[in-house]
């Protein structure tokens, strides 16, 4: 799991003043509103983005197919990526562009891969300065754990995972005292 200034500090490493910062961003503005894998972040095309129903499509394990609700920030940088960093990376001079459908495009205008994926984020970790045991699993398990510490309850999360079994999500639940303290004092008649 991430902290929050070891989130700060990766969400400013982007350069956004060029395609690849702009999709960088997106990717892990991406990343962190879902949760998704990163097989699943490889795998979302333009049509699973719905902007004005501001919710993603992400195909997990099995096929199975769920959607994940995105927050205004998300939508806001994937839109910019959109308009000022993705037909440029997708009309490289060597190659003249493509038809690709894929939200996530290297530099050479190609559905970049679960790999790929890894590897900016490999390089993003370096540049914020975090400690390169941090993997995309992270933002995943950063993502669950800060919707339970805020109050979601455990079968929403489990569904936004899209795991099959509640105790897969429970694995998210380590809560630290003064957590439990806060939760009985919140919600125990005689706390």
């Amino acid at each position: 799991m991430l902290t929050a200034e070891e989130l700060a500090a990766l969400f400013d490493a982007p350069d956004l003043s060029c395609p690849v910062g702009l999709r960088d961003a997106a990717m892990l503005e991406l990343f962190i509103a879902t949760g998704a894998r990163i097989s699943e972040l490889s795998r979302i095309e333009l049509g699973d983005v719905c902007v004005a129903e501001r919710q993603v499509r992400l195909l997990g394990k099995g096929s199975k197919e769920r959607i994940v609700p995105l927050y205004a920030r998300a939508i806001e940088v994937y839109e910019r990526y959109l308009e000022n960093g993705r037909p440029i990376l997708l009309r490289p001079p060597a190659l003249g562009g493509d038809a690709c459908r894929a939200v996530f495009v290297s530099d050479r205008g190609r559905a970049m891969n679960s790999d790929a994926l890894r590897y900016r984020f490999d390089v993003l970790i370096r540049r914020a300065g975090i400690s390169s045991d941090i993997t995309p699993h992270a933002m995943r398990h950063t993502f669950a754990t800060e919707l339970l510490g805020g109050g979601a309850d455990l079968r929403s999360v489990q569904e936004l995972l899209g795991h099959a079994s509640l105790s897969t999500t429970q694995i998210y639940t380590h809560l630290t005292p003064d957590r439990l303290k806060s939760a009985v004092a919140r919600a125990h008649p005689r706390g």
